[in-house]
């Protein structure tokens, strides 16, 4: 057995097209932040397409599976800096998890190509399974065992100019919309198919004329806030020892107290107030009544443990001023004014099967890794009469939870975060292109501020944006503008896409069963 498996390892490293296929993974790390050379995306797609057209089922999934296991290996490299650095395992343990990971969510891309492989001798039926089977696998991705949908296609146009259509299709409909364009790209360059590709083109052109042509339900309110960000750059190592709370409270309120006046928000990150709320409500009290007294609101990251119930939730609340004609602070332990985290991180915020894993290593038994899910749909923050609709860390990255919480009243998409786990990588960078992203779906102005950066401001109409250096304790002061009304994908969300992709999967079927209802017809009639 052992010579048979390092037989099939030999055959595989002598492999020309395997090797290209893990490189062509490997290079779509830079079509995404802090790269940003998106058009590779298409062509690594489309080499994607090459190396799956033609063969066997069973090399057809191994150069897919390659490809994909590449994509990931680079895409999401940054989370080895926190198991390795935080995780308390052996480097080969530690590279074997992340193999593991990376191998599971390979899978994925596989069957999608797997079953572009299936109609592959028409290029309308291989384009349109593609299409459904990247549909498909990527809302598993994202659903499935808590969902990981990091490093989807979409996120790498952000700042593209296809990026004027995610108003419209969302970051979901970008990436259908990417692998189109590769199946485009592929037919008109390696397979000389012109009618398909002229027809492919128009049908592109069609997409990408639609925000032109149709005027948008979004502009500038003609208002505008001052917000003022904190950004502590408290280290990692020292955010849950206990005698480091006071510290970073203390920081956090001497970084902001010199900025109160004329300021509409002041936002902190990703529990920037380490100590339990219940503990902390002296010093919350006095930040609720300083907040009040300066015509202005705060909304801080803190744990919530409930002794009562047993129960812990990662929370942001808001402290002063809740509507603009207020003249006290409206904090009291518990108020209803509060959002409490969703989408839990696992490992980080939960530990499935904890009765097994946590004694094995500390990246099973990290600090606040017992957290309780909030609900799903939540009322918008109120603050300084402002709406403000939360997500934290991790959950911005869930379209699908941030548009369940939006409404035509909310004013600001506010996100915090603490990346400090993953050091000096590209994944804080990532992070920060898929909270712009659900900003220009919402067609809401960003704020997003974190423990050590990135944190910053983003406008989704003018596409600008201000951010703090990372790795420094610093606050940005600035003003937001306002936008009124609702975006076409804000209302319709992805429904209008799966109808499409219903109907697509339909003509699929369709063509496939056309040969043997003719062959039918013909022995019975004629």
């Amino acid at each position: 057995m052992l010579k048979t498996l390092a037989s099939k390892l030999s055959a595989l490293a002598q492999d020309k097209l395997a090797w290209l296929a893990l490189l062509a993974g490997c290079v779509l790390t830079f079509a995404y932040a802090p790269f940003g050379l998106w058009p590779l995306t298409i062509i690594c797609l489309t080499l994607a397409l090459w190396l799956t057209d033609n063969g066997h089922a069973k090399h057809v999934a191994k150069y897919a599976f390659l490809f994909a296991f590449g994509w990931f290996a680079a895409g999401i490299s940054w989370v080895h800096v926190s198991i390795a650095e935080f995780g308390g395992l052996p480097l080969p343990i530690s590279i074997l998890l992340m193999a593991l990971l990376c191998a599971y969510l390979a899978i994925y891309p596989t069957l999608a190509l797997l079953f572009g492989h299936y109609f592959r001798h028409s290029p309308w039926q291989r384009s349109g399974a593609l299409v459904i089977g990247f549909a498909v696998t990527e809302w598993l991705r994202g659903h499935l065992l808590t969902g990981f949908p990091w490093l989807s296609f979409g996120y790498s146009l952000t700042d593209s100019p296809l990026n004027v259509l995610a108003p419209w299709v969302g970051e979901f409909g970008l990436t259908l919309i990417t692998v189109f364009m590769a199946c485009v790209l592929y037919y008109l360059l390696l397979k000389r198919a012109f009618q398909f590709a002229v027809a492919g083109v128009a049908v592109l052109l069609g997409l990408f004329s639609m925000p032109y042509f149709s005027q948008s339900p979004t502009q500038y309110s003609g208002h505008s806030i001052t917000a003022l960000l904190v950004q502590g750059n408290i280290k990692q190592s020292l955010r849950w020892q206990p005698e480091q709370f006071w510290p970073t409270m203390s920081k956090y309120r001497d970084m902001t107290r010199k900025h109160w006046q004329n300021v509409d928000l002041v936002v902190w990150p990703e529990a920037a107030i380490p100590e339990f709320e219940d503990i902390a409500y002296p010093f919350l009290e006095g930040l609720d009544k300083a907040a009040a007294f300066n015509d202005t609101a705060l909304i801080t990251g803190i744990p919530d443990y409930q002794f009562a119930t047993k129960t812990a939730y990662n929370t942001l609340i808001t402290l002063g001023k809740k509507e603009k004609q207020d003249s006290e602070g409206q904090y009291h332990y518990l108020h209803k004014n509060r959002y409490q985290k969703h989408q839990l991180l696992p490992i980080g915020e939960f530990v499935p099967f904890e009765a097994l894993l946590r004694p094995i290593a500390p990246l099973f038994n990290l600090a606040m890794s017992s957290f309780t899910r909030g609900a799903e749909v939540q009322p918008n923050l109120l603050a300084n009469g402002l709406h403000v609709l939360p997500a934290i860390c991790y959950e911005i990255a869930f379209s699908e939870l941030v548009r369940g919480n939006f409404n035509a009243q909310s004013d600001l998409l506010f996100t915090v975060s603490n990346d400090a786990w993953f050091g000096d990588s590209h994944g804080p960078h990532q992070h920060m292109q898929i909270a712009r992203m659900r900003a220009l779906e919402l067609q809401r102005p960003l704020v997003r501020v974190t423990n050590n950066g990135v944190t910053g401001v983003y406008d989704p109409i003018a596409h600008s944006q201000q951010t703090i250096p990372q790795f420094a304790a610093n606050v940005l002061k600035t003003d937001v503008q306002l936008i009124s009304g609702v975006s076409w994908y804000a209302e319709q969300g992805n429904r209008p896409i799966w109808l499409l992709l219903t109907m697509i999967l339909i003509a699929l079927g369709g063509a496939r069963l056309k040969p043997y209802l003719l062959s039918k017809f013909e022995r019975n009639f004629l």
